[in-house]
């Protein structure tokens, strides 16, 4: 575990975090201090407390928020996959249609081919 001070509000708090994570934990607390910043200069000196109620209550607010829109996202993202599966279930019916047709058009140019063979003696006639 590691040490960090960040400041919040214009006081320093040291705090505990893992290895690796100082600058993430520097960040979060910057936010943090930008966000009662706005909040004072907005509501003026109406108690540390207040405020940090009010930056926390906006702040989980913002992430009921992006969960939703992360719950919508990966709703889409199922239905897209859902259409790429039924998309390529029709290719493939569609290519095996395709193969079918054209096996079944190549055994009547055969069987055309050996009556026309069979009539004329193996030559052509133009004309």
């Amino acid at each position: 575990m590691t040490e960090v001070s960040i400041t919040i509000g214009g006081r320093a708090y040291r705090m505990a975090c893992d290895d690796g994570q100082e600058d993430h934990l520097m960040r979060l607390g910057r936010e943090l201090d930008q966000k009662l910043a706005q909040l004072r200069e907005a509501f003026g000196e109406i108690g540390d407390t207040r405020l940090t109620v009010m930056a926390a209550i906006m702040i989980a607010d913002e992430l009921t928020e992006m969960r939703k829109r992360l719950h919508s996202l990966e709703q889409e993202i199922e239905s897209l996959k859902e259409t790429r599966l039924a998309a390529a279930d029709h290719i493939e019916a569609v290519e095996r249609t395709s193969a079918e047709t054209i096996e079944k058009a190549a055994e009547r140019i055969e069987r055309l081919a050996h009556s026309l063979n069979g009539r004329g003696g193996g030559g052509t006639a133009l004309g």
